[in-house]
Order: C-alpha cells, then structure tokens, then sequence
C-alpha cells in the first residue's frame, strides 16, 4: 500500500495536466459549435483508462525500485538498489554506488585511524611502565638517590609522551604546517644539543659535517621531530661505546641531501622495506624491547606530506644510512664562509 500511495503522491502533477489538458480540448470544441455531449464522455472515459493504463504499467516496471525504497533498511548494502528499468533510476543506482564506495572508503581511513591510535596508546602504556617502576626502585633504595639514573628514565617518559602527542597532530597535520627557509647547520645542532644526554649516557659520539649557508625550505617544528627520530635511532641501536653518528648534507642534481648514518647494528634487509609500516619493529625493536614501531612510521608520513623523500640503506653489522632529500634547498646568503664542522671526542663538545 505505501508503494501505491508513494507513486501517486509522486505523479499528482501529471495527473492534474491530464485533466486539465483533455478539459481543454473539450472547451475548444464547446467554443468551435461541437455540442455531443455522448462524444464528450467518451473522449474523457477513453483518456481516464489510457492514463490509468499508463501509470499501471510504469508502476509495474518500478514496483521493485519503490519496494526497496519503502522498506525499512538493515544494512548500509541495502542503499544498492537492484533490478531498476528506467534511466533515471539506474542513474540515480550508479550515483549511490559511487557514494557508498566513497563511505566504505572514509569508514576503512577512520577504521584504520582508531585502530591505530589505540594499539599505540596500548604499546605505550606497556612501555612507560618500565621507567616508572625502575624510578620507584631508585627512590625506595637507602643512601644517595642516583639522579643520573633517574633522569634517563625521565627522558624516556618525556620522549614517550612526545610521541603521543606527535601522533595525535598528525591526523591535523595541515593545520600545523608552516613552511620557511632555514639554515640546515643550525637546525642539525641545536637538535644534537638536544640529546645531548643521550649521547653521553650510549657513549656515542656526533659528527656534524654540513655547509653553513645550505638552506631548505620546509617546516623546522615537524623537521625536528624527524630528524630526531632519527638521531635517536641510530643512538639507541649503536650498542658498542666509542661509535660515531655521522650527520652530513650535501648538493646532488635535484635538491639537498641530508644524511644520517650510524655505526651500529644495522637493519636486516627482510625488515628494510618495511620499517616504515605502523607498529613494525623487526629484529631490532625485540632486541632492545622499547620498540613501538611508529617512529620511522610517523617520519615517514611526515616526510612525504612535506614533500620530502626519504630513504634508509643499511648493512648488517656496519650500520644504516637515512637521507632526506630537500628538493628546494641549496646554497644561501648567510654571512660566513664554508664550514665543516666536527664534534666528537669529549663530552664538552657536545
């Protein structure tokens, strides 16, 4: 019954048309001296049946379309219509395809977001409760508390908590972004400054060898966070005291490369090429266990919504190699000649 009403209220106006266009023709017989009033009832019974015949007809051919429409749905699959006949029905179909296509594509990205974020924050949890229970260790002990031992933990905290937040701007990346030409030298050190702490406690050394007037354009806030996933990587997986980070940029044929490279352990080459994947730690993160596997993930992501292309090389046992390429960057004018400079040797120099 509601299909019924449904197509009626759907095709008022033509039957209104009707009726109006035959009582127009009636009238301009009445006014041409035509008086048969039997021809008159005729030629309205006759048009009453052809329309009536008419919209059966249509409303046989629609019958499922309408009955589709009028039930009550029990999953988003039944928004795909089937067996429709006229044109516009199967247009307005292929039109609905493509909008479900479109949800299931936006339902999958947020799926895959959610699910995301919540296997980080539990990965996280887990892992903050090894610094947490190692300071209430030191605090319970007797004598001189061991600050050093304390702060590193703290430094762990501090970095894990940095990465949750990292994680939670990148889903707002572009309203974050700010692009500006910088000296690469200067953003290299202040970020060896920076883990300065960590450098001293791993016994490893940095080597900064990078022009003073190489400039890039890009966004020094997120670059930061990169670079120092990086640094921190190539730290924490060089295990042999004495070793050295090598920091260096240099000029090839379509931008400025910047490079970090280790001495440690290196990356085999089953895991390379998926280092970069969400939550991957290889044999590397069990082998320190304090691997979440987003930080070459989130670097990753970063660098290529910046434009940055990014690339790891690594050699068992020799080490690994991560470069960033900045397409736009090269030589500036910034006072002072050419410089490399070198840090290593004693803790001072850092």
């Amino acid at each position: 019954m509601r299909k019924i009403v449904l197509f009626l209220r759907e095709h008022v106006s033509f039957l209104v048309f009707q009726m109006v266009l035959v009582l127009f023709i009636l009238l301009l017989y009445w006014l041409d001296g035509f008086r048969n009033y039997n021809t008159a009832i005729y030629s309205i019974s006759i048009s009453i049946l052809l329309t009536a015949g008419y919209l059966a007809g249509k409303l046989i051919m629609r019958r499922s379309f309408y009955a589709a429409i009028t039930r009550k749905p029990t999953k988003m699959e039944d928004a795909l219509i089937r067996h429709v006949q006229t044109p516009e029905h199967r247009q307005t179909t292929e039109f609905t395809r493509q909008l479900y296509k479109l949800y299931q594509t936006e339902v999958q990205s947020l799926y895959s977001s959610q699910h995301r974020q919540l296997h980080f924050m539990n990965q996280w949890v887990h892992q903050m409760k090894t610094p947490i229970s190692v300071i209430g260790l030191l605090l319970q002990e007797d004598g001189e508390l061991d600050r050093a031992s304390i702060a590193e933990e703290v430094d762990k905290i501090r970095r894990g908590l940095e990465s949750v937040l990292v994680n939670a701007r990148l889903e707002t990346f572009e309203e974050d972004m700010r692009i500006e030409r910088v000296p690469l030298l200067n953003l290299v050190q202040e970020l060896v400054t920076e883990h300065k702490r960590l450098f001293i406690t791993n016994g490893v050394f940095p080597v900064i060898s990078i022009d003073q007037d190489f400039l890039v354009a890009t966004d020094v806030k997120w670059m930061k966070i990169v670079i120092g996933q990086f640094i921190t990587n190539a730290v924490k997986y060089t295990f042999d005291k004495g070793k050295r980070v090598h920091l260096t940029a240099e000029k090839d044929g379509t931008g400025l490369k910047l490079s970090i490279r280790d001495e440690g352990v290196g990356i085999p080459s089953s895991d390379l090429k998926r280092v970069t994947k969400a939550f991957f730690t290889g044999e590397n993160g069990r082998l320190t266990g304090e691997s979440t596997g987003m930080g070459l993930y989130i670097a990753s992501e970063v660098c290529e919504r910046l434009g940055h292309p990014l690339s790891i090389e690594s050699e068992l046992g020799i080490g690994t190699t991560v470069s960033v390429l900045f397409e736009n960057g090269g030589g500036g004018a910034i006072d002072g000649a050419k410089t490399n400079r070198r840090i290593d040797g004693s803790d001072e120099d850092l």
